[in-house]
């Protein structure tokens, strides 16, 4: 079993109030130095049998129609291997 790993974030143009909101309470809580905050979404899937290029293609077309809006968001896929190393497609 490989996991596949999907991130959602909203695309740049869209007004992300989470990470502003974290943004300015920051320097409250004592980090300086942080110019910007974006906040996202990352979803986990263990898939069954090889991540070839026709799982990572289901994996992508579940992403695009159900884990993100694609009218405000960006989404990548990529595949955590067991060592830590990691393929990366993107939307």
């Amino acid at each position: 079993m490989a996991r596949v790993v999907v991130d959602v974030m909203l695309k740049p143009e869209i007004l992300d109030p989470q990470g502003q909101a974290v943004q300015r309470a920051l320097p409250r809580l004592g980090y300086e130095g942080i110019s910007e905050v974006r906040q996202g979404k990352r979803f986990e899937l263990e898939v069954e049998g090889p991540v070839d290029a026709a799982a990572l293609a289901r994996v992508h077309e579940l992403a695009e129609k159900f884990l993100a809006n694609t009218v405000i968001e960006d989404f990548t896929v990529r595949v955590e291997a067991a060592e830590g190393a990691e393929g990366v497609t993107t939307a």
